[in-house]
Parts: C-alpha cells; sequence; structure tokens
C-alpha cells in the first residue's frame, strides 16, 4: 500500500498535542498541577490562604496547560523541516520505506518501539522522543485507513 502526503498545520499541532500529553511524566506533572489548583481553590475558600497566594497558583497552572496545549507544539512545529514537504510511504509485511524527493528510506518493523493513533495521524514511534507521523489523509478512503491501521496493529504494539 502507498499513500501520499503533505502535512497541514492544525491537524500536526494537534498531534503533537497528543504526543506530549502521551507521555507518562506529562500526565503525572498534569494531574499534580491540577490537584495543586483544586487544593489551592479549596483553601482560598475556607480562607487558609489569602487572594496572593491562590492568583499565584492560578497564574502558574495557566502558564503551565498554555505550554502543553500552545506553545510546545507550536515551537515544535516551526522548528520541524519535515512538515514542509511532501511524501510518499509504502507499507508492506516486511516494513515500510519514506520517499522524499531528495531520497527515501527503509525501516523494518522492528524498527519500531510503538504507535499511537489520534483523529488524524498514526505516530510511529522508535523511541521515546524520535517519531513519525503519518496522516490518515494520505489514504483514499476509509477502507484504506483500516486497511494500514490493520497493518501497523499487527506489526508494531500500541504505545
Amino acid at each position: 500500500m502507498t499513500i501520499y502526503f503533505s502535512y497541514e498545520k492544525g491537524q500536526v499541532i494537534q498531534a503533537l498535542r497528543y504526543h506530549f500529553i502521551s507521555k507518562l511524566e506529562i500526565k503525572i506533572m498534569l494531574i499534580t498541577v491540577n490537584v495543586f489548583a483544586i487544593g489551592s481553590i479549596l483553601l482560598y475558600m475556607s480562607g487558609i490562604i489569602g487572594p496572593m497566594p491562590f492568583l499565584v497558583g492560578s497564574l502558574l497552572w495557566i502558564v503551565l496547560m498554555a505550554s502543553f496545549w500552545f506553545f510546545l507544539p507550536v515551537a515544535v512545529y516551526r522548528r520541524a523541516e519535515t512538515f514542509k514537504h511532501e511524501f510518499n510511504m509504502n507499507f508492506n509485511d516486511e516494513g515500510f520505506t519514506l520517499g522524499h524527493e531528495k531520497g527515501s528510506k527503509n525501516w523494518q518493523w522492528t524498527a519500531l518501539k510503538n504507535y499511537l493513533e489520534s483523529p488524524h495521524f498514526f505516530h510511529l514511534y522508535f523511541d521515546s522522543r524520535s517519531f513519525f507521523l503519518v496522516p490518515k489523509s494520505g489514504c483514499k478512503d476509509s477502507d484504506e485507513v483500516f486497511e494500514l491501521r490493520k497493518l501497523i496493529k499487527s506489526k508494531v504494539k500500541k504505545g
């Protein structure tokens, strides 16, 4: 199966959000910060703390959430040249090939650690920091997306 694609900025930024939020350390940090925020609300409402510590805690919560939701994905998108090119990918039982106007690269399925599926992409992870986004929009129709999902699922463990 061969697909042809380029990237759309909005979809890539959403996929990068999925990538960051799927990391265990970020999940733990977000849960901790949210528990802290709820605790500060309760302490403020009960009169144990004043408005200034509550406002500082709220500001920190807003900055952290904005960082993971807006700033970090946009910064990664701007730095990566990958998202500005057109590609083709060929998938078969042995592995997959990524093609570009400057050349191509082959990988065996064993090169992938795991995968994640988001609404618009398959995230193929080589390790915890190195991954490739395969847009579902590169497929001709939903049947081809289903076939690609089935192939990836049979060759790579879900992360």
